[in-house]
């Protein structure tokens, strides 16, 4: 945040913003026989300026980039998709061009798409003139014959290159990947990929990287997406800021939708040195960056001008604000839909102040307000919904609302992977202790994601598998025993105090309490290979049920039945003794250099 650059002796120009990349032009000021002095600083000083740990330095790439005076610009490459048919695709390319030559330039661009098995996918090769000191936008485009749809499912990448000639020569060279794939929104039928409907399965994630903190490693973030992917989840919404790249590039190649987020604040701050203090003046050149940086990326399916902003209830010329990001932002991407997160307003106003922010965006994002989409169709039927923010506890109610209603399109829980600052605000504490929104020392992590800082599933991981998953599944968790006279308080994000464990030394002959989650109609639980109790699930509830149990060490099993056939078990077993130490790490080779990284387990 609050970068600053200068070369040798000269001051390139500053950037307010922590979370959006910049470029700034060396050429005039290199010595070009010399050694030249690059200096980058940052200046996190002016505290606090995030709702979460924001991390401090430069923890996302810096690069050189070395090109022609005739040459792309950076981000230079728009390719879109306007047509997408059976049998044939119309990729339209745009090619920015850029002439620092001295003399006007006649030359030849020259496009060509590689399909993702490495096949020619088409070419084509325009003449454009660009003025002596000028920019010129090239407009291309090329047939692709039976594409090959990108989605979740198959998430297939092409590849475009543009070449500029002059005379013959290659003057520049630039390469994007991109895949070709239609979305829509409408409100009888929800979100459609490719022509289908497709319900968002989706997580809010911030840009740390739990215990390497904010660095962004391209395996760190590749991780991160691969987490999701196998957790069920086939959406995430960046919050509250555009990600790092390479965590969209994880994104194109392992088939992850994304809603790529701008701001957390706009005029009005909720810190005293966050992004308010430089809204007015950079909001259109941050949002230039998300856009013109991620436009390409088939993963990203919505644009969010901002979260829970002051002024969504209209303060503060709000309505006015959100107007004019949207425009702009259609103005850059007329393919994709704008949205927000909007929650209620924090001084007690009506719901209804929301509608004025609400008319500006293509898909409401609604914050922790499952009861507002009945009625609010019933005000606004023209509206499009989602849940881009919404309780652990309440899964199975919030999932229940996307399967009903067409225009509910998905469900986004805060969150889906743990991280850093808003300590605690996922705990468990016993009652009648102080409960601030935020916990004391020691805690650091937020402590209310489904996957945990080091990516492991937590119990409400698997409850939420029984909501998503086709196969039947069962899993088990035991309550911790509570010490006589304490109940305990569980926070809005947080989660029960269950355990997949059955060590539960000194409790020898107490009831336990397990939880057992399933997606089969009958549940039956076993201690020691004697059943303690059947049960059936309801088949319009929860898919959770409860047992209580003596606690006598060895095997507690749970096994799942659809109209009388097992299916599904999972069981626990009491530990021995630690015996060793075991190490595995996630891969046998690591490619050289910085930028990859192995993840050991112990």
């Amino acid at each position: 945040m609050n970068a600053e650059v200068w070369l040798n002796d000269n001051f390139l120009g500053r950037h307010p913003y922590g979370y959006t990349s910049f470029h700034l032009d060396l050429t005039p000021y290199l010595r070009w026989d010399e050694v030249n002095a690059l200096r980058v600083g940052v200046d996190n000083s002016h505290q606090l300026n995030s709702r979460w740990y924001s991390g401090s330095g430069i923890y996302r790439p810096v690069w050189l980039l070395v090109g022609d005076p005739v040459r792309i610009a950076p981000w230079g490459l728009y390719v879109t998709t306007p047509t997408v048919e059976d049998n044939v695709a119309k990729v339209q390319v745009e090619t920015r061009i850029i002439n620092d030559s001295g003399q006007s330039q006649t030359l030849s661009v020259h496009a060509q798409i590689t399909r993702p098995d490495g096949a020619e996918g088409g070419e084509v090769a325009t003449t454009a003139t660009v003025a002596v000191g000028g920019e010129t936008s090239v407009v291309q485009t090329i047939e692709v014959a039976e594409p090959a749809l990108w989605s979740p499912e198959n998430p297939a990448l092409y590849q475009l290159e543009a070449t500029l000639l002059v005379e013959g020569q290659v003057r520049d060279r630039a390469a994007t990947p991109f895949g070709i794939r239609t979305i829509a929104f409408n409100v009888e039928e929800g979100f459609l990929l490719n022509g289908r409907p497709l319900l968002l399965k989706g997580g809010c994630v911030h840009h740390d990287n739990g215990i390497l903190g904010a660095a962004a490693y391209p395996r760190a973030e590749e991780r991160k997406v691969a987490l999701h992917k196998n957790s069920g989840y086939n959406a995430i919404r960046c919050a509250h800021n555009p990600p790092a790249p390479s965590f969209l590039d994880a994104c194109d190649r392992l088939g992850m939708l994304v809603i790529d987020e701008a701001f957390d604040c706009w005029r009005e701050g909720k810190n005293a040195g966050d992004y308010h203090v430089a809204f007015d003046d950079w909001w259109q050149r941050d949002l230039d960056s998300m856009l013109y940086r991620d436009r390409n990326h088939p993963s990203v399916i919505m644009w969010s001008i901002g979260n829970e902003i002051l002024e969504r209830d209209g303060r503060g010329g709000g309505v006015a604000i959100a107007r004019a990001l949207a425009e702009h932002v259609c103005a850059v991407d007329p393919t994709r839909p704008v949205t927000a997160g909007i929650n209620g307003s924090w001084t007690g106003g009506e719901w209804e102040e929301m509608d004025g922010v609400f008319a500006t965006l293509d898909v409401g994002g609604y914050n922790y307000q499952r009861e507002r989409y009945r009625p609010d169709h019933e005000r606004h039927p023209e509206r499009m919904m989602k849940g881009t923010e919404s309780f652990p506890l309440a899964a199975w109610e919030n999932w229940q609302e996307v399967v009903a209603l067409p225009y509910v399109i998905g469900d986004f829980v805060w969150t889906s992977l743990d991280y850093l600052g808003e300590a605690g605000i996922g705990r468990v504490h016993f009652q009648g202790e102080p409960a601030p929104h935020l916990g004391d020392y020691p805690w650091h992590q937020a402590n209310c994601g489904d996957l945990d800082l080091c990516g492991w599933k937590r119990p409400q991981s698997y409850y939420r598998d029984m909501l998503w998953q086709e196969k039947p599944g069962v899993y088990l968790a035991v309550h911790t025993p509570l010490p006589e006279g304490k109940t305990l308080t569980i926070s809005r994000w947080g989660w029960p105090d269950v355990w997949p464990r059955w060590n539960w030394e000194g409790h020898e002959g107490e009831a336990l309490l397990i939880d057992v989650y399933s997606s089969c109609d009958t549940v039956e639980l076993f201690l020691n290979g004697e059943s303690v109790g059947r049960q059936q699930l309801p088949e319009e509830g929860p898919p959770l049920a409860r047992f209580n149990v003596p606690y006598r060490p060895g095997e507690l099993r749970a096994v799942g039945y659809v109209q009388g056939e097992q299916v599904a078990e999972h069981a626990v077993r009491t530990a021995g003794s630690p015996a060793a130490l075991r190490l595995t790490p996630d891969r046998a080779a690591l490619s050289a250099g910085e930028r990859d990284l192995s993840y050991v387990t112990v």
